[in-house]
């Protein structure tokens, strides 16, 4: 036990995240060869095997799975050291890890980071996009500092601070233009499109419109809120999108966009972060600045509609 390090630590846990040795040999920046070797001197030096290679990829044995939680559980603390390091100084400097989810990331990030740069000089600022249950995950593990969700989370050991609300717009064709929008529950008889599992945004569409997740439904899916706007326009149905993303998926769309009536459809975004962080002051002024700068949004496309 007097070898392990705590290059050996990062390296399982890149290797047992991946599953694969030559995804994590890139994800660490080194050859697969050299990953190989300080795996297996890690294994030398426990005594216990810790992974079941495969053809295709590696798994955890029982006692690799055990070993795995308490090495996150370090590597997560090593990492807030520097973190620690990093509070004691004025301003936000070195990296920054942010998380976004895919209905925020390609409308928010133009207008924030802009403001980020101007406001810390010093920070480099690294995005992760992804959806919400892996965000939350990364943030635990500490890989991500902090992460731009729709809210709640409603998770204990993570802090939330809302930024904005924004509506939820009904999208149609073209032709459908200034008819009033229809009621929350007639949207379940029309052929709603949504996107795929693992999206907040779908639920809180589901939810919306009444309907539970595990309901079967006569519609399609997509993997982006612009795959929905263009089936949109092909006379596949309707969707719902963001106010956010109005400008930029619906310019090269043939397609209509309504609000609904009082009470609307909305959502909160935010920003989480692990309520154990040394940077938690940091990450609150740096909140405050991404708030400001979302607020500074173009004028709405669509004007609330009123339905007879």
């Amino acid at each position: 036990m007097s070898n392990l390090t705590l290059k050996q630590l990062r390296y399982f846990e890149a290797l047992s995240r991946h599953g694969h040795f030559g995804r994590a040999a890139e994800a660490c920046a080194i050859s697969q060869p050299a990953l190989s070797v300080q795996i297996r001197e890690l294994e030398a030096s426990l005594g216990v095997t810790l992974f079941e290679r495969g053809a295709r990829q590696v798994r955890l044995t029982g006692f690799g799975e055990d070993f795995a939680l308490r090495a996150r559980e370090i590597l997560r603390a090593v990492d807030e050291l520097g973190d620690l390091a990093r509070a004691a100084r004025e301003g936000l400097s070195g990296r920054l890890r942010i998380g976004v989810i895919p209905t925020i990331a390609p409308y928010l990030l133009p207008r924030i980071v802009g403001a980020i740069a101007h406001a810390y000089p010093d920070l480099d600022v690294h995005v992760r996009e992804s959806v919400t249950p892996r965000l939350v995950d990364e943030l635990r593990a500490g890989r991500l500092d902090a992460a731009i969700v729709a809210l709640p989370i409603s998770e204990p050991d993570l802090t939330e601070v809302a930024l904005f609300s924004e509506a939820l717009v009904l999208v149609r064709t073209a032709e459908e233009a200034g008819l009033p929008p229809p009621p929350p529950d007639r949207l379940r008889d029309m052929r709603l499109l949504l996107l795929e599992e693992g999206h907040c945004f779908r639920d809180q569409a589901l939810s919306f419109c009444s309907m539970r997740p595990a309901l079967p439904r006569d519609g399609l899916d997509g993997s982006s809120l612009s795959t929905l706007v263009q089936m949109v326009g092909a006379g596949l149905g309707v969707t719902l999108i963001p106010e956010m993303a109005v400008p930029v998926e619906t310019r090269s769309a043939d397609v209509s966009v309504t609000r609904f009536a009082a009470p609307e459809p909305t959502r909160t975004v935010g920003m989480v972060w692990r309520g154990s962080s040394p940077l938690q002051g940091q990450l609150s002024q740096l909140a405050a600045i991404v708030q400001s700068a979302a607020q500074d949004r173009p004028a709405d496309l669509a004007k609330p509609a009123r339905s007879d």
